[in-house]
């Protein structure tokens, strides 16, 4: 049979809340006792049961993540930074995809009430206020990530979409383009398009050429939508000589629909992205990009859960990490 603690503790001649302390807390027992524990464990080969630590601890040790698209590759990073803080922290991980459903989402949020998870981080989406509500009726402690709200006080780690956006129209421009456009998200269902719209607008504003304000077609997050919207774009402005796209995935869609239609990048049109997927090192031609720094939002995020989860507040409400311009192969003067 399977051992257990009463195992554990009468092979260790300890009581069963001492072997405890040794799993949870090492540091509060004594050196004799934690070496006799763990003699034990590893003589027994006992590994200490979850749901009866949860039990003991009233916590789970789980956190929920909600992402929108887990076919997306900013959210493996994503994933991978927040895996990783929380072995750290000594958490698991569950995670659901709610394709920006509002049902499957809500859903998701009864899902992890019945799994009783500690907290959870809500990615990359608008925090509808029906979502707000069912998460505040659960009583799960939660934390936006590359979201934000100021409706409410709730945590939230994310970069400076508007500062980011603005600093890469600028770098277009003082490159020499005067004809730039813009692929961007949907405003309706997306909490970084308003942002990094504005961004856009303002570099345009600053360097006195509003005369491309209009030159923006909008796509819906996926390759195969910003390769329409440029097509749109470039039938209705044959003109521009850059574009700045909001995300590394709707650049690679806009540089397939330029070569297909033998229009150099960056020979006669430059293409910067955002967001600096691993695949904008090594599509053809390498993709200059505003860098997200996507690991690191993944682990603070984790980081972030757990200091509210153990404290009940952030040192940092609303944080923001740095973002940086890279610049490759897709961009050049004008």
């Amino acid at each position: 049979m399977k051992p257990t603690i009463r195992d554990v503790a009468r092979m260790a001649e300890v009581s069963i809340s001492t072997v405890s302390r040794v799993m949870n807390s090492p540091d509060s027992v004594v050196e004799s006792k934690r070496k006799r524990v763990m003699d034990a464990v590893q003589k027994l080969q006992y590994q200490p049961n979850a749901f009866a630590r949860g039990l003991i601890y009233k916590k789970s040790f789980t956190l929920g993540l909600l992402i929108p698209d887990i076919e997306n590759l900013y959210f493996a990073g994503i994933i991978r930074g927040m895996q990783d803080a929380c072995i750290k922290l000594g958490y698991s991980l569950m995670i659901c995809n709610t394709d920006r459903d509002k049902e499957r989402l809500l859903s998701y949020i009864d899902n992890f009430y019945e799994k009783q998870v500690d907290g959870i981080v809500f990615a990359s989406d608008v925090l509808y206020p029906e979502y707000y509500e069912k998460l505040v009726g659960c009583r799960i402690p939660f934390v936006l990530l590359s979201s934000h709200t100021y409706d409410y006080e709730i945590p939230s780690v994310e970069v400076d979409d508007e500062t980011a956006a603005y600093d890469a129209v600028k770098f277009l421009i003082e490159l020499g383009h005067k004809e730039v456009g813009m692929i961007g998200f949907n405003h309706d269902n997306s909490i970084a398009g308003p942002p990094r719209y504005e961004g856009f607008i303002r570099a345009l504003t600053e360097y006195g050429l509003e005369q491309n304000i209009g030159k923006i077609r909008y796509a819906n997050h996926r390759f195969e939508h910003a390769y329409e919207a440029a097509h749109e774009l470039f039938t209705a402005y044959p003109e521009l000589t850059a574009v700045f796209c909001v995300a590394d995935e709707f650049a690679m869609g806009t540089i397939s629909y330029l070569k297909d239609r033998n229009i150099h990048v960056p020979g006669q049109v430059s293409v910067v992205g955002f967001d600096n997927l691993r695949m904008s090192s090594m599509f053809i031609p390498k993709l200059t990009t505003i860098a997200q720094p996507i690991y690191e939002l993944g682990y603070r995020a984790a980081e972030k859960l757990h200091e509210l989860l153990v404290t009940g507040s952030v040192a940092i409400l609303r944080e923001r990490m740095d973002h940086r311009l890279i610049v490759r192969e897709s961009s050049r003067e004008k």
